[in-house]
């Protein structure tokens, strides 16, 4: 399987820059966490869905990534969030699993927690294709 970038606490420098973080990471899951913080709020004062979106891409990417093999690469496709709650401070906290894993199609859900109440949940497809060596 393919091994975590550990130079990087966000999984990639996009993941860094909004301060998400990963607990959790390996066997088809993902725990990650992200502080709350003025930059990361839109003109209501409330969580960017952005924010809560790129968290949910990441933990999904990462959680399918520890199931690569490593000549695999992956992808997404398409994700459908569903919002339920506005978040305006604290912690946020997505929890995601592999629901199925094909040759080149995956699908994974994520639920993403607030103070322990469910705030937004999404289910995703991703690609999964060969990591092309250069020539």
């Amino acid at each position: 399987m393919k091994e975590f970038p550990k130079s990087s606490k966000g999984f990639h420098p996009f993941g860094e820059l909004i301060g998400l973080e990963f607990t959790e990471l390996g066997d088809g899951s993902s725990i990650c966490r992200i502080e709350i913080c003025k930059k990361l709020l839109n003109p209501h004062g409330a969580t960017h869905g952005g924010v809560i979106y790129s968290m949910i891409d990441t933990g999904m990417g990462g959680a399918l990534y520890s199931k690569l093999n490593p000549s695999e690469l992956c992808a997404t496709v398409e994700i459908k969030v569903h919002y339920f709650k506005a978040v305006f401070s604290g912690t946020l906290e997505c929890i995601t699993r592999l629901i199925q894993k094909g040759k080149r199609i995956a699908t994974l859900e994520s639920d993403v927690f607030h103070e322990g109440k469910l705030v937004a949940k999404a289910l995703g497809t991703y690609s999964i294709f060969p990591l092309k060596q250069p020539e």
